[in-house]
């Protein structure tokens, strides 16, 4: 990391150190979780007072990218690319939009999805989805809530895009299901017939079949929102 910093100019200095830091984490050079150097060793590096780092480290606080925790150091949030997507999410949806309208983008978004991932799997993260699928089932047959693996497996799959646009667009969405995913997933038989929705799709990408994995995303999708739509339908008729 420090070797692609350079010395900056005195009059607003800060402005360069947030600058420099800020393309290091948009190149994926530090990552989310990873720790920053000290301020001192960020003073040396960028030949700056510490108080210059100060107001840099202030600056990328303010725009989300890192965070200062008080006697352990500084850590980075996440790319800027995400501080830009979780605002554009935030205001393309909402709690209360119409639960048909939020499944018809899902069934826009999530067979292209499933298509990327059997394009771009590779084979540790084949293994990851695997497990979490071999979860979902273990979790089936002891009774248990299989509510984490289901978000998981959609979670998973669109890291397997390599997009990351993509993927905080769909987390946002999918985050807007999660009580009626908890009320789909209580009943077994919808646990069981989501798990294997959830095969199918698996078993296209890991076959690196794109137009499988989209025709099996497609179907789940279809049969998820026909039984949430209609047990929402029945629900208002009884009120």
């Amino acid at each position: 990391m420090l070797k692609s910093i350079k010395a900056v100019e005195k009059k607003r200095a800060y402005e360069d150190v947030v600058t420099q830091i800020r393309t290091l984490i948009e190149n994926g050079k530090v990552k989310r979780g990873d720790q920053l150097p000290t301020e001192r060793e960020l003073s040396e590096t960028f030949r700056v007072s510490r108080a210059t780092v100060r107001e840099a480290i202030r600056t990328l606080e303010s725009m989300k990218l890192v965070q200062s925790r008080q006697g352990d150091g500084t850590y980075v949030l996440s790319s800027s690319e995400e501080t830009l997507v979780q605002p554009l999410a935030a205001a393309l949806f909402h709690e209360q939009d119409d639960i048909h309208d939020i499944f018809f983008i899902r069934k826009i978004i999530e067979p292209y999805v499933a298509q990327l991932a059997a394009e771009n799997a590779t084979n540790e993260e084949l293994k990851i989805l695997a497990d979490i699928v071999t979860a979902h089932e273990d979790a089936i047959s002891s009774g248990r809530s299989c509510t984490e693996y289901d978000s998981a497996f959609h979670a998973h799959l669109a890291r397997m895009t390599k997009n990351r646009v993509l993927e905080r667009l769909l987390s946002a969405l999918v985050d807007l299901l999660e009580k009626t995913r908890d009320e789909y997933l209580q009943n077994e038989e919808r646990a069981k017939k989501s798990f294997i929705g959830h095969h199918a799709i698996f078993t296209a990408v890991k076959n690196g079949d794109c137009t499988a994995a989209r025709a099996a995303m497609t179907r789940h999708l279809k049969e998820v929102m026909a039984i949430v739509i209609g047990k929402r339908r029945k629900e208002g008729d009884q009120d």
